[in-house]
């Protein structure tokens, strides 16, 4: 009896231990759940990481049930949140440098920012960022897409002028070239877009790609949709966790998170470039939109203002400044193989 005791509180110690082994993060999501491509990649990661580890488990949270979009950072920082699914960008206000890790104006497409990111110095930059800038925090590349569309508009856009005078939700580094071209711009989180825009308090949008735009009904109040998305050539996104909880995971559960949040770069990614182009016709036959492409005036002006803005952040911020340099001596190395390997598109 007494080695049968012995036996039993031994099996209930192993599955003690083990139960306390596994770790249950609570991840807030920048994105609803509801949202095609910028939701789902929220959710797919935790199914992703969730399967793989027995270690580590994360609980995801939409916008609002655990801190604002906009509170995110902070609230990992502080260990109020163990985790957010996120991107940079939104931080533009509070970290000179924070856009140039999320979308970078007439910058990188995917396959170069990845390259940047994951096989030159973006990523350890990105780090180096939210430690000189004192935010307990690791950060992982966890999702990137393709162009977004740059803006929703009740009138047609044909020139300067047309742009004067308009208030704008407008992310990131792009939102300072719109200022100069006389848009007042806000940063809002995207369940907060529509009712502005129904009530007035804004005249035109860019949130994200054509099916994430429609899901959130933009096309009711504002039937023309431009394009290309100059301002986000590719958006990377973000996973931050706390540096407490992940110092305390071991390096198999942080190796497991990693490899969760690469296959979401790739997930994330198709998502976007499988389903786009049917909501683009969709728009237009069902919804009434407009589908429109920026002339080569307008976008040559975008272009302009983005090079006087890149100059002045990089004269004012000495960090936004080693990292622009770092990038355009990637990108200037990179166009040695992107322009000559690739076939030119047919326009037709």
């Amino acid at each position: 009896m007494k080695l049968k005791a012995i036996a039993l509180a031994s099996t209930a110690a192993i599955f003690a231990t083990g139960a306390q082994a596994q770790e249950v993060l609570e991840m807030t999501s920048a994105f609803g759940k509801n949202l095609p491509i910028l939701g789902t990649a929220g959710t797919d990661f935790v199914e992703k990481i969730n399967s793989i580890s027995e270690s580590v488990e994360f609980e995801h949270f939409d916008p609002g049930e655990l801190v604002p979009t906009l509170e995110a950072l902070d609230a990992v920082s502080n260990g109020s949140v163990d985790a957010a699914y996120t991107t940079s960008g939104y931080w533009q206000g509070k970290i000179t440098a924070a856009s140039l890790f999320a979308a970078v104006p007439f910058g990188p497409e995917v396959g170069e920012f990845t390259a940047w990111m994951l096989y030159d110095d973006g990523h350890e930059l990105f780090q180096r960022m939210y430690d000189e800038n004192g935010y307990n925090v690791h950060v992982q590349p966890c999702g990137i897409i393709a162009p977004e569309t740059s803006g929703w508009f009740k009138n047609e856009i044909n020139s300067v002028a047309d742009l004067e005078g308009l208030n704008m939700r407008f992310f990131g580094l792009g939102a300072e070239v719109m200022q100069r071209l006389g848009v007042s711009t806000s940063l809002l989180a995207g369940g907060d877009i529509f009712p502005a825009l129904e009530r007035g308090a804004i005249d035109a949008t860019e949130f994200s790609m054509p099916l994430v735009d429609a899901r959130l009904g933009f096309y009711n109040i504002a039937k023309f949709n431009y394009f290309p998305g100059w301002h986000q050539p590719a958006t990377m996104f973000e996973l931050l966790i706390n540096k407490d909880r992940w110092e305390e995971l071991d390096e198999r559960a942080q190796n497991q998170i990693e490899v969760a949040c690469l296959a979401n770069i790739t997930t994330n990614y198709a998502e976007g470039e499988a389903t786009n182009f049917q909501a683009m016709i969709d728009n237009e036959a069902q919804n009434g939109v407009t589908n429109k492409i920026w002339s080569p005036e307008l976008l040559e002006a975008f272009e302009t203002e983005w090079t006087n803005v890149a100059e002045e952040l990089a004269a004012e911020d000495a960090f936004f400044k080693e990292v622009w340099d770092d990038l355009q001596e990637f990108r200037a190395g990179y166009k040695t193989w992107g322009d000559t390997i690739y076939l030119p598109r047919p326009r037709n």
